[in-house]
């Protein structure tokens, strides 16, 4: 009953925030611009169906992980807890839906994530789970951002002030997986709260919180560790997926810009989605981002030869694509799908 009435709450914040994004859009430019684009702005929507697959896929591995017992750790007594790939890839849509529309990014999907799985594999499992399966994702969003550099060299001309840039984005990259690397090897739990800790406004409830849940902290940690060291090709298998993730999902600006030239370079693509994600995530603190992607969008199509009006049409798509799979999501956290 409990967790029915939390899963109005999140729907509830979701749904007022999502008609909030929905009354910011020029209708007129949004109808000439899907009537523009026509099947192809469908096959973006449909695009998505297929990418949130790699993220669930990402999810589950870690979530068996989780769950199996690991050296000097005794089995478990009884069956093992089974989580279905159709039901995690409910949860998964719901929960990227929140992310998308709560300011701050991760304070929306995240909590929602672990209130769902904790029936089914116990609080600190869910939570181990749920915070390795974040880590990945922003890891591979570093290696995505640093290899991209590496194609950025490799297919244009750099110029002293571009050469700065890329200098500066290598370095940012390699602090961040540095950063995650040792996250995975001592946990990040314990380090995440002391990071908080040092935030005006949140010391008090963040030193009290820790005080309280030191001991959940410590497990959540341990079990980082231990996945990371005693599984490390599950570790590899899911940075991997959720990299390829991050390349397929440049076919979205690649079936855009399909509308406006015969010919669109897949490279471009992935440099423009390297580029825009990067700066949206550096604003992550809009709700939907709003204003990141748009400007990433018109910045990085400029840089890359291609018209304003092609980097506008590339960003409203996308933007409405964002707005349907937020509803989608939203949509999904009360569809009354069995998790047995």
């Amino acid at each position: 009953m409990k967790q029915h009435r939390y899963q109005n709450y999140f729907l509830g914040f979701g749904l007022v925030v999502l008609a909030i994004m929905v009354t910011q859009l020029d209708y007129a430019e949004v109808w000439r611009g899907v009537s523009r684009a026509g099947y192809w702005f469908f096959a973006v929507v449909a695009l998505w169906a297929f990418l949130y697959i790699f993220n669930t896929a990402t999810w589950w591995l870690i979530i068996k992980g989780v769950l199996a017992p690991h050296r000097n750790e005794q089995a478990p007594v009884g069956p093992m807890p089974k989580v279905p790939l159709l039901w995690l890839y409910k949860i998964t849509v719901s929960g990227f839906a929140l992310n998308y529309a709560t300011p701050g990014g991760l304070m929306g999907g995240e909590p929602y994530r672990i209130m769902e799985l904790t029936p089914r594999i116990g609080g600190e499992r869910a939570t181990a789970s749920v915070i390795l399966y974040v880590m990945t994702h922003i890891f591979s969003h570093f290696w995505f951002w640093l290899l991209s550099v590496v194609l950025f060299l490799v297919t244009k001309p750099v110029d002293a002030a571009t050469g700065l840039l890329l200098l500066a984005v290598t370095a940012f990259c390699a602090l961040g997986i540095w950063f995650f690397v040792v996250g995975y090897r001592r946990g990040l739990a314990v380090r995440a709260m002391n990071v908080l800790g040092h935030i005006p406004y949140l010391k008090r409830w963040t030193r009290r919180f820790v005080e309280q849940r030191r001991e959940q902290l410590d497990e959540v940690d341990r079990k980082i560790a231990v996945l990371h060291r005693q599984n490390p090709l599950t570790f590899v298998g899911c940075v991997l997926l959720e990299l390829a993730c991050r390349v397929c999902s440049s076919l979205e600006i690649y079936f855009v810009l399909l509308v406006l030239m015969p010919a669109p370079d897949f490279a471009d693509c992935v440099l423009i989605l390297a580029f825009t994600s990067l700066f949206a995530n550096l604003l992550f603190f809009f709700p939907l981002q709003l204003g990141g992607r748009e400007g990433g969008f018109l910045m990085s199509a400029a840089g890359l030869g291609l018209t304003t009006s092609a980097g506008i049409f590339v960003a409203l798509l996308v933007r409405l694509r964002e707005i349907v799979w937020t509803a989608i999501g939203l949509l999904l956290i009360k569809l009354p799908l069995r998790s047995r």
